[in-house]
């Protein structure tokens, strides 16, 4: 199985937050790198958890992203996604300072749109966040570089420039449904984003997506994925990669930040947690599904990777 696939069928996505910023110059914005986000039902969610997206739809300005020295300038079309609480600033001028947050000037009493400046020069930039539940484990903390930047002038952007478009009508647009069509979009605007970063080439990607693409560590990764339940070593591993099995060993840390079974036992808990919340399997169906023969085994390793043993963390949902 494609990896990509198996964790976009496995993690849900959710978009929330969603506005269109109707900015006038002189004005600046500040995103704050740990701040707290709360869902439109009232729930908190962590840094860790979320992704920033915005893409210009009608001017220019500069953004300056945390950790990247030199400012950057967006034009009309340019897309960017911001991941695990980067701090960043939006102005329409570099001479611009930011005097509010992106919180302090969001969109109000059901409306969709916000309106922020002093009345000069007009930009229109469709934003939101997203967040990923059961975000806490690495493989799909790894999904994402902290910095996307997918220019209006690229190839491959044809299909997310339609849906950014498709986006920011729903959010004008004020029609029945809108909402739950405007949240499916930004689901597919997560993963439209991710394939034009994916196609603008290899030397972009880091860590897990580089692994993916990398011959011998993308075969054992889309082995692990294509059976979660076999029983891998690092020998199998490795042999599946055509490598040693301390070169194997080696070059996945390297890659990952992890070694090759901690990524096998915290992706099988990731599919745990899937089967679990469908309520419908025992406890050793679950065991058995993800590669455990009893579910004291099971639980024992659920507990020590998510934090809870399977039943407290229904109970919580965690």
């Amino acid at each position: 199985m494609d990896p990509i696939t198996d964790i976009f069928r496995t993690m849900h996505v959710t978009a929330f937050g969603q506005h269109r910023l109707e900015a006038t110059a002189p004005w600046g914005l500040i995103q704050e790198g740990r701040t707290e986000e709360v869902t439109a039902s009232g729930k908190k969610i962590s840094p860790t958890d979320l992704a920033h997206f915005a893409m210009l739809s009608r001017g220019n300005c500069w953004l300056s992203v945390e950790g990247i020295p030199e400012p950057i300038p967006l034009t009309g079309g340019d897309c960017i996604l911001l991941a695990r609480g980067t701090a960043f600033v939006l102005r329409d001028s570099l001479r611009t300072r930011p005097k509010k947050s992106f919180r302090e000037v969001a969109a109000r009493d059901g409306s969709n749109v916000a309106h922020y400046g002093g009345g000069g020069a007009p930009t229109t930039i469709v934003c939101g966040s997203l967040s990923f539940n059961r975000a806490s484990l690495k493989p799909i903390t790894q999904l994402l570089p902290s910095f996307i930047l997918i220019k209006a002038d690229q190839a491959h952007t044809l299909a997310l420039h339609t849906t950014m478009q498709a986006l920011a009508s729903e959010m004008a647009e004020q029609a029945p449904g809108s909402e739950v069509v405007a949240t499916r979009l930004g689901e597919v605007l997560f993963i439209q984003t991710l394939r034009a970063h994916i196609a603008s080439g290899p030397e972009r990607n880091k860590g897990w997506l580089r692994a993916i693409f990398d011959s011998q560590m993308g075969t054992a990764l889309s082995a692990i994925h294509e059976s979660v339940k076999t029983p891998w070593t690092v020998e199998s591993l490795a042999a599946a990669a055509g490598m040693s099995r301390s070169a194997f060993a080696a070059r996945f840390k390297e890659l990952l930040g992890q070694t090759p079974l901690e990524y096998v036992t915290e992706w099988r808990m990731q599919k745990a947690m899937q089967l679990l919340e469908q309520r419908d399997k025992k406890l050793i169906d679950v065991a058995r599904s993800v590669g455990y023969e009893s579910d004291a085994a099971f639980s024992k390793a659920f507990k020590r990777v998510v934090g809870a043993n399977p039943g407290e963390y229904l109970k919580r949902g965690i």
